[in-house]
């Protein structure tokens, strides 16, 4: 597991503005180091979607004495002296954000006197991809082919004037889309929505992953990895370049698999967005209903996998070019399940909440699914979850208990939820969210003092089935998609979250096995790939593959056992019945913890302790349980403790000792009491967060 930060580091009571964080300090780094982190996300230069010669700014820009003294230094200093100390800088790929600011000169042009917070000291003008597009700002940027000497050419074959213009997402009237979430509403600045599919939008995109390599990242990061399918929030894009490869990919299906809708279409010629127009028809209106939807969706599906392998490939191309390797990774937003295609293209899965919260360890250990066994790096959201309170909370000395439980339930659930440092807090509070320093550096240090109890292998019985073909459509049929979203889909109308919910809250250790889809990418799934469970719970999967069903007609015949839950391959109805009728599988109508598991759970917490659990395989065979502690009540400000705390953990093989480990306290023998292969043991006292190291051995 990584040990990562978030590392905005924007100013306290002062709005948080994309794209350009604020200037970096030595002395940051002396924080981080003693947070032991790995590693910084959305840390480095980001002004790209403003211009590129602001970006070679933030990398190599003079710092004037008055703040070397403090010890402030450029992004490629900073990046330089990170990696001096063990610690890799990621550098952010704004994906979607076109940016323009007013902007205040000097009489000669030579100087900027005021960007964005305006002054009033001078005219104010535009400074953005719109003015480095015409060079309309040569006294203080670098004219436009310094970076681009033949220009830019867009699909049309016509010369681009305009970037701001030519690579934004557009509504179905034609109207450019703005990044809502990131716009302050109290500034005059813009920002375009951009659209990934438009060649020249991925092209400028490449022009920033170079100057992000020449400044010395060790990875790069690109945020917005949904765009555009992000813009369905907006009511989709209906940009040249998504209508063109809309039809592009209408063309391209059999003629048998073609919509009866488009009888008599000439798709050469075809454009969406009109032909929805002329039916009085829009996607914010009819949404799933709307003629073509699902092959909309099917579209943006591809092109993301597509354009994102594009800008990953050669992001470590050009990494080679100069002599260097680098790491890739993105914002997989929630780890939404069109993200299952991009996993291959990226070594780390970096994740934003949709709705931060406490208790969602079904969440993380999705996740963690998703990754297939790469880290992952978890941060918050600020829009619609605890955020927000929280840090008005730490502003009064309170919720240091809050902290610790949301930084720990990630670390108990197998994935690295980052320490804040100056986190993002929306386009409207003006603040930014830091952990205590004290309590980052306490959480930090048993974090890594427990990285050898803490490996990705689980040693978990009972794992639920995620198939991306059964859950992406139950999710855009409920989900909005927009940033600004204060509450999250209904869940308990999605069968895989009522049970996994169910599961893991009810402290049932569990993993997440995900199916892909055989279309955005290839559907590998065998029966060796699930063999070392002893159950497998299929919780509305009502679309599966033929392989995945033979893949599981081959778990069951080596003696596993399936939980049906809802829907089942309603797609192969034939196919499906030999699995339906087979002696390891069991229907079960209601969702319910033993119905689910099928005999008591592998980890059974006392009554009422709402406790979640992972159980982890270490090298040396033995097993660390690890529990996150939920009981924090509000009116005393602290988790509550429990005391005599007696696990039971069924372990496949006999372990004779345990030994426990606590944030706070030295580790500490446990006595072990055996029947079968049921382990008992009793912990005096269960704060937050706390690991049972089962040994074997005398």
């Amino acid at each position: 597991m990584e040990r990562g930060v978030y590392f905005q580091a924007w100013f306290p009571r002062q709005h948080n503005y994309h794209p350009a964080r604020p200037p970096r300090r030595l002395r940051m780094i002396d924080d981080l180091v003693e947070y032991r982190a790995t590693m910084l996300v959305w840390a480095a230069l980001g002004g790209g979607s403003i211009s590129l010669p602001y970006l070679e700014r933030e990398a190599w820009g003079a710092i004037d004495p008055r703040f070397r003294m403090y010890g402030f230094v450029n992004d490629a200093e900073f990046v330089a002296a990170c990696q001096e100390r063990g610690i890799k800088v990621f550098g952010t790929v704004f994906s979607c954000q076109g940016w323009e600011f007013p902007a205040e000169l000097s009489e000669d042009g030579t100087e900027f006197l005021a960007l964005n917070e305006e002054r009033g000291v001078r005219p104010a003008g535009w400074a953005g991809l719109r003015e480095f597009t015409q060079d309309a700002l040569p006294g203080v940027w670098k004219p436009f082919a310094a970076y681009f000497p033949d220009g830019l050419v867009n699909s049309d074959g016509e010369p681009v004037r305009d970037l701001m213009e030519e690579c934004c997402s557009r509504s179905i009237e034609g109207a450019p889309l703005h990044a809502r979430w990131l716009e302050c509403p109290d500034r005059r600045h813009v920002c375009h929505y951009m659209d990934r599919n438009n060649p020249v939008w991925l092209e400028y995109l490449e022009a920033i992953v170079r100057v992000q390599i020449d400044a010395g990242v060790a990875g790069v990061q690109f945020d917005e990895t949904d765009t555009p399918i992000g813009a369905l929030q907006y009511g989709g894009c209906f940009c040249k370049d998504c209508m063109k490869g809309f039809a592009a990919h209408l063309r391209r299906l059999p003629p048998e698999q073609r919509p009866p809708e488009l009888a008599g279409q000439d798709l050469d010629t075809f454009h969406y967005g009109n032909w929805l127009a002329a039916r009085d028809l829009d996607l914010s209106r009819a949404g799933t209903e709307a003629p073509l939807f699902w092959d909309y969706v099917d579209f943006q599906c591809l092109a993301l996998r597509d354009t994102f392998a594009e800008l990953t490939d050669y992001t470590r191309e050009y990494a080679r070019s100069r002599g260097r390797q680098v790491l890739v990774t993105g914002n997989f937003y929630n780890a939404y399940p069109y993200y299952d295609a991009l996993m291959p293209s990226v070594d780390i899965l970096v994740t934003e909440m949709r709705i931060t919260g406490h208790r969602q360890p079904a969440w993380y250990r999705y996740a963690a699914g998703m990754a297939g066994g790469k880290p992952v790096v978890v941060v918050e959201n600020p829009y619609g979850g605890i955020v927000p309170e929280l840090v008005e909370e730490l502003g009064r000395g309170r919720g240091h208990d809050r902290v610790r439980l949301s930084l720990y339930e990630g670390a108990a659930m197998g994935v690295d939820v980052t320490v804040p440092y100056g986190a993002w807090m929306g386009s409207v509070i003006e603040d930014a969210y830091y952990a205590p320093h004290e309590l980052a550096v306490e959480v930090q240090a048993f974090r890594a003092e427990a990285e050898p109890l803490s490996p990705p292998a689980t040693d978990h019985e009972l794992a639920v089935l995620f198939p991306v073909a059964s859950n992406l459509r139950e999710l855009i049929a409920r989900d909005t998609f927009g940033h600004l979203a204060t509450h999250p889909p209904a869940r308990d109308v999605i069968p895989f979250w009522e049970a996994a919910g169910l599961l893991a809250e009810s402290g049932v250790p569990l993993d997440v096995v995900v199916l892909h889809d055989g279309f955005t990418r290839e559907d590998d799934f065998s029966a060796a790939a699930v063999r070392r469970y002893r159950t497998l719970v299929a919780a509305g999967c009502h679309t599966l593959t033929a392989r995945q069903l033979a893949g599981l007609a081959g778990y069951l015949e080596q003696g596993g056992e399936l939980a049906v839950y809802g829907a089942f391959a309603e797609n192969l109805p034939t196919e499906r019945e030999p699995i339906l009728a087979h002696a390891g599988t069991r229907r079960v109508a209601t969702a319910g913890v033993e119905r689910l598991v099928g005999r008591p759970p592998q980890v059974v917490v006392p009554a009422g302790l709402d406790l979640a659990t992972t159980v982890r395989a270490l090298e040396d065979g033995s097993a660390a349980v690890h529990l996150v502690n939920y009981a924090y009540d509000a009116e005393r400000d602290a988790v509550g403790v429990a005391h005599d705390c007696t696990l039971r953990v069924r372990l496949a093989a006999p372990h004779a000792r345990a030994v426990l480990h606590r944030p706070g306290h030295e580790p500490a023998d446990l006595r072990v009491a055996r029947d079968g292969d049921v382990h008992t043991c009793t912990l005096d006292r269960l704060e937050t967060y706390a690991i049972v190291h089962f040994r074997r051995g005398p």
